[in-house]
């Protein structure tokens, strides 16, 4: 019997899951090669694409130099990963990869809707990423295998 192990997300949406693929997997690579030339968060950084029929229609890495410049407010008051964002201009949902994907994506006159985010980088995504990846009718979230092991922090 095949044992698998029960990710404890800090926010998941009802009715979603998260999919999984190698890192090999192509539209994964591309997420993380993204993040070479695009980052601006070199603690934690993330990139994502969006894939609508198997092509990819946007792109996003996370961050900002408000780090670089201030400082992360939230770590300086201890908060935990996934809350408080509007504490710290460095942290907030608009610097993520996601919405910045999606925002890539509308920019160029793509349609979001029914396409694939592959994320790299991290292992789960906060409410407002899922809030806006929702509105953007973005079906699937794929991360890379083992991401829970190797992008939390608390491990």
């Amino acid at each position: 019997m095949l044992f698998r192990m029960v990710i404890q997300y800090p926010y998941l949406p009802s009715g979603r899951e998260i999919k999984y693929v190698s890192e090999d997997n192509v539209f994964m690579r591309a997420a993380r090669e993204y993040i070479h030339t695009h980052k601006k968060d070199i603690v934690h950084p993330t990139g994502s694409v969006i894939v609508k029929d198997e092509l990819i229609i946007g792109r996003g890495a996370n961050g900002s130099d408000y780090h670089e410049r201030h400082g992360c407010e939230r770590k300086r008051k201890n908060i935990p990963t996934g809350e408080r964002y509007d504490l710290c201009e460095g942290c907030h949902p608009k610097n993520h990869s996601e919405p910045k994907a999606i925002a890539d994506a509308i920019s160029h006159g793509e349609d979001t809707h029914g396409a694939d985010l592959y994320l790299y980088g991290h292992w789960w995504c906060c409410k407002p990423c899922w809030d806006a990846m929702i509105d953007a009718g973005i079906r699937d979230v794929y991360l890379m295998e083992g991401s829970e092991r190797i992008f939390n922090s608390k491990r």
